[in-house]
């Protein structure tokens, strides 16, 4: 009698122990919940890697209205065998603000293409080094595209590879030009000195 108590016993404790029914399926019910979320959780942080991965590359592209603007001006530019003058071509890249200033800087040799000093109505070609020397700053530019009307600072990046040194601080440039208040009109010896302090005398590598 002793011993069928003790059984009882036994088995009653197992049915009561909530514990000692649901350890077992529990734990095999809540290790696969746990792998979905941990799959879910990957699963987003890929999506999110990926629209980062997008985003950088968007970034990098250019702008689809400066694109289309380039596209514009290289179908404005020389078709079958034309050709770009190279006063018209700086112009149109803003190196200089104005076409005359342009020929005017050809004329007075501070035009280089490819190390030579050029005319105003020279042609460039793709690939050429122009180099000027204009308000006191030299530029330096490889050609990319042939355009010969006047676009944007944002679309005349995009025509050229830009290798100018950076412009001198401004405590460095010298105020040239500037006269006292009534002092007339200058001399030749003025607009002499005046040139050369502001650099159009200078010529690129000291020739």
């Amino acid at each position: 009698m002793a011993a069928e108590r003790a059984d009882d016993g036994v088995g009653e404790a197992a049915d009561t122990n909530p514990r000692a029914r649901t350890a077992v399926p529990g734990t095999e019910s809540e290790a696969p919940a746990g792998r979905a979320a941990g799959a879910e959780g990957s699963s987003a942080d890929g999506n999110g890697e990926d629209a980062a991965g997008k985003d950088a590359k968007a970034a990098v592209a250019v702008d689809p209205k400066v694109a289309a603007a380039v596209a514009a001006a290289e179908a404005a530019g020389p078709q079958n065998g034309e050709t770009v003058r190279v006063d018209s071509w700086i112009w149109s890249v803003r190196l200089v603000k104005t076409r005359s200033a342009g020929a005017t800087a050809c004329k007075g040799g501070h035009v280089r293409v490819n190390g030579d000093r050029v005319k105003p109505a020279h042609s460039l070609r793709v690939g050429d080094e122009v180099r000027l020397v204009h308000e006191g700053r030299e530029r330096i530019v490889i050609v990319k595209r042939l355009i010969r009307k006047r676009v944007g600072a944002p679309v005349a990046v995009q025509c050229y590879v830009d290798n100018s040194p950076p412009p001198p601080p401004r405590e460095a440039v010298a105020p040239a030009g500037i006269r006292d208040r009534g002092a007339g009109r200058p001399t030749k010896r003025d607009r002499r000195e005046m040139e050369r302090l502001r650099g159009a005398g200078g010529r690129p590598g000291g020739h």
